[in-house]
Parts: structure tokens; sequence; C-alpha cells
């Protein structure tokens, strides 16, 4: 009886662990299955990413790759739902209302980790 029990309790564990980590959109927010029609890298190094500014255009998927050149990190933007880093370093996303996104590192990566910051504008 005790057997059964802890194999029921297992078995109703492990469908909710799975169900936890199913979806059809990744923790970044990105998509699959959606051909992108442009691509967009962003490439980090000590404390600063190569570009003050990134553009996209509206409704245009693209694919974000991220690139390490330097030091440990990775981005964040949160209002795309996108976090890259050098396990996921890219993502196809489509950009749905026009703006600027605050682009941010995502690891401590040492005294300059608060300055790094850039942003990407959706036109």
């Amino acid at each position: 009886m005790r057997k059964t029990f802890a194999f029921l309790i297992c078995s109703v564990l492990l469908v909710v662990l799975s169900a936890c980590g199913t979806s059809s959109q990744g923790s970044s927010g990105a998509l699959t299955g959606v051909k992108p029609e442009a691509e967009l890298v962003i490439e980090a190094t000590n404390f600063q990413f190569d570009q003050a500014e990134y553009h996209l255009k509206k409704d245009v998927p693209v694919e974000i790759t991220f690139k390490n050149a330097e030091g440990n990190h990775g981005i964040l933007v949160p209002g795309l739902k996108l976090q890259l880093s050098g396990k996921n370093n890219s993502a196809v996303i489509i950009p749905t209302e026009a703006g600027e996104y605050e682009v941010s590192c995502s690891i401590m990566c040492g005294t300059g980790h608060g300055t790094m910051i850039s942003k990407i504008i959706v036109e």
C-alpha cells in the first residue's frame, strides 16, 4: 500500500513538473517555427555593448543573436520578453509595438555592470 501511494505521488509530481516546463514560447519570449526576415547581432565586451542603440521594424520577425566577446555577460530586454546568454544565445521575436526598449546585462559582470545598458528602438 505504501509503495503504491509513493509511486502515485511521484507520478503526479513528475506530471506537474513537466507541465511547468512546457510552453509554445520559451522563457525568453522566443517563437518557434517562425522564419526570421531580419537579423540583429548584439555583441558584449566588458561593461559595454557594441552599439548604444539597435533598430528593428515593427511586426517583422527578427532573429536576435547574442555574442559574448569578452567577459561573462547576458542580455535582458523585459519589454520584449527577451533574455539571452551564452547557453541560450539566439531567439526569434516579432516586435509588435513601436517604442524604445532597454537592453541591460543580465549577469553580474563586475564594477561596470550597472552602466552596461543599451536600447532597442522599434520603428
